[in-house]
């Protein structure tokens, strides 16, 4: 009876010992275990996004081609469809190797590895940043895409549009250019426009209405149509252009990634900073900070992965 009083008293107190931290639960510590709660629930962020893009994605009957919509890269290379953003990819992932041999030097107590490999796991993301900054300039400046303004809409490899209901539209495009919108008088380097109806007109730059297009107020031409039917019997209306939920959502979403990945390089740089100055080495714990920064770094790469694949693949 004294036996089993003593077995009772035992795992009551081993209980005990639980609640006061003297053990770590899943073998983790608290600061890691902090960090994959942050991780779960930025996870969960993610795909709420990822989930709504989905959504507006296959709800639209008409949505931008990939393949030519991120079909230039820097230096005036055109018709190279993911040509960049597979090198934009490629530093994240490597990023992601050089954090992998940091956390390893860490363990080994190698102050002067975890800061060699850490200094290049800032420059893959520094990397991975200015090529989405070219990639933003590039879009706005020149496509003249915004969260309110998409000029790309659906259309065929060969070149010509399909309209709003998937049939063919007799306009056609030269890849490369702005596709649904076009500079009045240099949308393929003719003095003429055709219209709808195969008028032929002077390409005019003034704002105005003109035969078989619209130039609005910045000097840009947009297809025209009349209303049938309707209190807008007979007005000249322009062209919409293609899904406005596209160009918002990948500015958001990538810009929210973005953000993840310059949070990332800041805290990288920081926690560099303190390996060299030999912060971590009295701690004795495997430089555990360098490893949860590197659970955060790891999660930055994975998400991209799901961001490449609904952007840029689908």
């Amino acid at each position: 009876m004294s036996t089993d009083s003593a077995v009772l008293d035992h795992h009551v107190e081993n209980e005990q010992n639980l609640w006061e931290g003297g053990k770590e639960p899943f073998k983790a510590s608290y600061g890691k275990l902090m960090m994959w709660y942050f991780l779960l629930s930025d996870a969960f962020t993610f795909a709420g996004f990822l989930i709504a893009y989905g959504a507006l994605r296959f709800s639209s009957p008409t949505w931008p081609v990939p393949d030519f919509v991120f079909s230039t890269a820097p230096f005036g290379i055109h018709h190279a469809p993911l040509i960049f953003v597979t090198i934009m990819s490629f530093l994240l992932i490597l990023s992601s190797v050089t954090m992998v041999r940091a956390v390893q030097e860490g363990h080994r107590e190698n102050k002067r590895g975890v800061a060699f490999w850490m200094f290049l796991t800032v420059l893959g993301g520094l990397g991975f940043l200015s090529c989405q900054a070219w990639e933003w300039t590039n879009l706005i400046a020149t496509e003249h895409m915004s969260v309110t303004t998409n000029p790309f809409g659906t259309h065929t490899d060969a070149g010509v549009y399909l309209n709003d209901d998937g049939s063919k539209s007799d306009e056609t495009f030269e890849p490369g250019q702005t596709y649904l919108i076009h500079k009045a008088g240099h949308g393929h380097g003719e003095e003429h426009a055709e219209g709808d109806h195969g008028e032929t007109a002077h390409a005019a730059t003034e704002p105005g209405d003109y035969a078989g297009y619209v130039v609005n107020e910045h000097g840009y031409k947009q297809r025209k149509y009349v209303v049938t039917g309707g209190e807008n019997d007979g007005a000249v209306m322009a062209q919409a252009f293609g899904p406005k939920a596209f160009g918002a959502l990948f500015f958001f979403i990538t810009g929210f990634h973005g953000f993840h990945v310059f949070s990332g390089v800041m805290f990288l740089l920081i926690i560099m900073i303190n390996v060299m100055s030999g912060v971590y080495v009295q701690r004795r714990n495997g430089y555990e900070m360098v490893e949860k920064i590197g659970l955060y770094w790891h999660f930055v790469d994975l998400v991209w992965v799901f961001v490449f694949l609904v952007f840029y693949l689908l």
